[in-house]
């Protein structure tokens, strides 16, 4: 962006018409740049967050205990494996890439050709419709209810009333005292807040899909690499005999 800046002002001030000429293109150049770097996940991740993710330390209970378990045995079904991904890709706002690459490392099933394509799908960036936007408390609620899961792997929580367990800084001062899990001390106050960090990657994600160049980027990719094959032509519903619906006894 620099350089192109300085490149329009020396075009500038040459005053040539030749040069004149390129200072409507390399603006319209600028501002396409601008609206990339604006909308784009950063390339260098932030390492604090990275760091606090993969060690199971983001004070959201059900991805702590998860990554602790990737690190410890290797592996998660499916829908842990987006969970922790969404959590990595939108609500810390991370490039797929660095999360990727701490999970390489960890899964005892890496595959790449499995691997890559799955995190690109899990993190948006694949040109698929829907944003898989997993709510780390509502998973936890619902695949981990009584909390067994969460105080196997984090066992600061262990006494953590199964009401609180996905959501401990909801706990009151003195029943986190009791419990023996004071927020932010024994264990980590969230890291961001889920909702307000799910609307802005929301925001940023659609104002690229909503831009009139990626439409036209992802026909061309469908264009290039689509089935060329007509879509099937719905199946009529078999006739069926009126006596197989005879019974016999």
């Amino acid at each position: 962006m620099r350089a192109t800046r300085a490149r329009i002002g020396a075009l500038i001030a040459s005053g040539h018409p030749a040069d004149i000429a390129w200072v409507r293109p390399l603006s319209a150049f600028a501002a396409r740049l601008r609206w990339r770097c604006h909308c784009m996940r950063p390339e260098q991740p932030d390492e604090a967050r990275l760091a606090a993710w993969a060690a199971g330390q983001t004070g959201y209970p059900f991805v702590d205990a998860c990554m602790r378990a990737v690190a410890a045995t290797g592996w998660l079904n499916f829908r842990m494996r987006a969970m922790v991904v969404s959590f990595a890709c939108f609500d810390l706002w991370q490039h797929w890439r660095a999360p990727g690459l701490v999970l390489a490392r960890a899964w005892l099933d890496y595959e790449p050709g499995i691997h890559y394509s799955q995190l690109q799908m899990q993190s948006g960036t694949a040109g698929n419709a829907m944003l898989r936007i997993y709510n780390p408390v509502k998973q936890g609620q619902d695949h981990d209810p009584d909390g067994s899961f969460v105080r196997r792997w984090a066992p600061e929580l262990a006494g953590v009333p199964a009401s609180f367990i996905h959501a401990p800084w909801l706990m009151p001062r003195e029943m986190q005292l009791r419990a023996g899990c004071v927020i932010g001390r024994t264990y980590p106050a969230p890291i961001v807040d889920h909702e307000t960090a799910v609307r802005r990657a929301r925001a940023a994600i659609a104002a690229v899909r909503n831009h009139p160049d990626t439409a036209a980027q992802v026909a061309a990719v469908r264009e290039r690499h689509g089935s060329r094959r007509p879509p099937p032509a719905p199946r009529r519903p078999p006739r069926i005999n009126p006596d197989q619906l005879r019974l016999e006894i």
